[in-house]
């Protein structure tokens, strides 16, 4: 299925290349002249739920805000989350809350952390964001803007572990979000095999052709956010109107 985002950057609607937030080499692909709460309501207009806010940096709390109003309970939010500021983005609005840097510390998951998020949300109410970068053969999470490298492996044992403490996961394939370069396949295929729960990649789409290739290679667990290819977002890749199609061939 097709996911959609609202990315947020100093209060704008924007498409950032991955691997360049947080340097003085930022890259930006797009800057929308629309608020938050115009794509919110455009989605819930179609009917796309499970898409996701993401706050980059400070400075976006109000547009957030603005577009959690605009789509009650149909869009999750991350950036900045810990167990103190949960609960409240939860009353706002957002249908799940999106967690990484924070519990992940020293380049290790901070498991006392996971749980207190756990016992003031409950587990229905969280998504893990395991967006990682690969690094010889495997894929590492990366957190602090997609700049620090963990010492987390994804793989069938990692997305099992933290399976249970949570409802969903949330992966940007860094290397190549934001560059419409295509796909990581092989992150995508092997997502396929070892999520237990609904998974959603982001992260080089390009082509309406991506997300029949996610549906395939992810087993029908995985689901795709396009981003900087997207018409709505200045992209000339895909129509937005032809993802809510092939949502609505899905159902």
């Amino acid at each position: 299925m097709f996911r959609p985002c609202i990315d947020l950057h100093e209060g704008k609607v924007k498409q950032i290349v991955g691997g360049t937030l947080g340097g003085s080499g930022l890259r930006t692909n797009f800057v929308s002249e629309k608020s938050a709460a115009w794509f919110a309501e455009l989605y819930r207009r179609d009917g796309l739920t499970g898409g996701h806010v993401i706050m980059l940096g400070s400075g976006n709390e109000t547009e957030a805000l603005s577009a959690l109003a605009a789509f009650p309970g149909g869009l999750q939010i991350g950036g900045g989350m810990n167990a103190s500021n949960a609960r409240g983005w939860l009353d706002a609005g957002a249908s799940h809350v999106i967690v990484t840097s924070w519990v992940f510390r020293e380049g290790r998951a901070d498991w006392a952390r996971l749980d207190e998020l756990v016992k003031v949300i409950g587990k229905d109410r969280l998504v893990l964001d395991l967006s990682c970068r690969k690094r010889g053969e495997d894929y590492f999470v990366v957190t602090d803007r997609w700049q620090k490298f963990t010492e987390l492996v994804v793989n069938e044992e990692t997305l099992k572990k933290f399976s249970g403490l949570c409802v969903e996961f949330l992966i940007h394939a860094v290397d190549v979000e934001g560059l419409c370069k295509g796909i990581d396949g092989e992150l995508v295929e092997k997502l396929g095999r070892w999520t237990p729960i609904p998974t959603t990649y982001a992260g080089g789409a390009n082509s309406l052709a991506d997300l029949e290739t996610v549906t395939k290679l992810g087993q029908g667990r995985v689901h795709l956010t396009i981003g900087s290819a997207l018409d709505i977002f200045g992209g000339s890749g895909v129509r937005y109107e032809d993802c809510v199609k092939f949502n609505r061939r899905q159902k």
